[in-house]
């Protein structure tokens, strides 16, 4: 069982940074691969980021390509998000997820083994 709480969602203006952390329970993190999906209000869930167990391999979503990163500490049991250069069209509630399978995050359908309950960035213009 893997419990995930994120933090450091806010209030920015256009240009700013965020970086978002996502805090794992459980022995098991280094074993699951990572994701940040959003949503914005009255839009699909849309994938961010993903990082495989030993934080070797990421992909990004094309809107954030160049922008954010994402890492991890498994000392730690977390990961996180550096959000730069932030857009109002990055508004929207953040959530990471865990999953044992690195990959199919393109599958509108496709499950993940545990979320996170989410927190909201708001980018002001």
């Amino acid at each position: 069982q893997v419990q995930l709480v994120e933090s450091g969602g806010g209030l920015v203006q256009a240009g700013d940074s965020l970086r978002l952390s996502c805090a794992a329970s459980g022995r098991t993190f280094s074993s699951v691969v990572m994701y940040w999906f959003r949503q914005a209000p009255g839009k699909e869930r849309e994938f961010v980021a993903v990082i495989s167990r030993g934080g070797g391999s990421t992909s990004y979503a094309d809107s954030v390509k160049g922008r954010f990163a994402i890492s991890r500490d498994n000392a730690k049991n977390t990961v996180y998000l550096q959000m730069n250069s932030l857009k109002p069209e990055d508004t929207a509630v953040y959530y990471c997820a865990a999953d044992r399978v690195y990959g199919s995050w393109w599958l509108p359908n496709r499950s993940y083994d545990y979320w996170g309950q989410g927190t909201q960035v708001t980018v002001s213009s």
